[in-house]
């Protein structure tokens, strides 16, 4: 697997974007296994850079009833067999400081849960690593935050940071993703990516039978968001991919059907070719003249 700073180096230079994706918790080590062998299958098709992604704790989950997934040690035991069985470069979240040095022998990027962005020793512990670290942007933040959690990478040490847009807050129970966003993050100076996933959520939407939530979503607007961000010019684009999101423990809403995911890349690619965004227009105000 490349280093950290190659690896940082290529999905920098990805065209027209790189993919992060994965089911968004390990539900056993066959289904992980066969999701990877998909979706690599598919990006390999199309000339996307993928780094396949998949959590082994849903630390944050709104109710404690809620599945969580397999642990930290099993957990990063089934990444590292994705990693090694079809050479992929893995992401996967951290949620206390204390895991990061295990998480960081296995994942080559460690994702910072939205929740946490501004945890200064997560972030430190995380930047130690030496591994990319892609900060989300909490739902309760302003673009302009996350050039202060960047940098508390950076003077960790570690140059390899991205930040990911993944919603803000709007009334209760509902996220809107303004592009603006995509536009201001880029004064971090690093590569800006989209979660068109979690952006859609509708958090602890959905009451369960025998008491707890869950969250809810709005999984046909995926698309909607998807091409939006790279129209825009998004770096990178991250998705929760299920083979059977109905039946997903976590998440099942905001997961996007497997099923559907080559004729999705395929209309963003062209999208992304056609698109101007990730270049600013050089607006001319001089009088204009016949």
């Amino acid at each position: 697997m490349d280093s950290p700073v190659a690896l940082f180096n290529q999905l920098k230079a990805s065209d027209p974007f790189f993919l992060l994706a994965g089911p968004n918790v390990i539900e056993s080590e066959e289904h992980v296994l066969k999701m990877a062998k998909h979706i690599k299958s598919i990006t390999t098709k199309l000339g996307l850079s993928l780094v396949f992604k998949s959590s082994f704790d849903k630390a944050n989950r709104t109710s404690s009833k809620s599945f969580r997934g397999p642990g930290m040690e099993e957990g990063l035991k089934i990444l590292e067999k994705v990693k090694i069985a079809y050479d992929l470069p893995i992401v996967t979240d951290v949620h206390e400081s204390h895991q990061c040095e295990a998480v960081g022998r296995v994942a080559d990027i460690i994702q910072i849960p939205a929740f946490l962005c501004r945890q200064t020793d997560l972030l430190i512990a995380a930047a130690k690593t030496g591994k990319i670290i892609n900060i989300k942007k909490g739902q309760f933040c302003a673009p302009s935050v996350m050039v202060n959690s960047a940098e508390k990478v950076r003077l960790a040490g570690n140059q390899n940071v991205m930040v990911c847009e993944r919603g803000t807050m709007f009334g209760y129970n509902d996220l809107i993703v303004d592009p603006r966003n995509f536009e201001w993050m880029r004064e971090v100076n690093c590569p800006v990516v989209a979660d068109v996933t979690h952006s859609l959520q509708q958090p602890a939407g959905k009451k369960l039978e025998g008491g707890g939530v869950a969250s809810g979503g709005l999984r046909e607007l995926i698309p909607c968001i998807a091409r939006t961000s790279v129209a825009v010019g998004v770096d990178g684009i991250f998705m929760e991919v299920h083979d059977d999101p109905l039946n997903a423990p976590v998440d099942g809403p905001t997961q996007w059907p497997l099923r559907h995911l080559e004729e999705l890349l395929e209309e963003l690619i062209a999208i992304a070719r056609v698109s101007k965004g990730k270049k600013p227009l050089k607006i001319n105000l001089t009088p204009f003249r016949d």
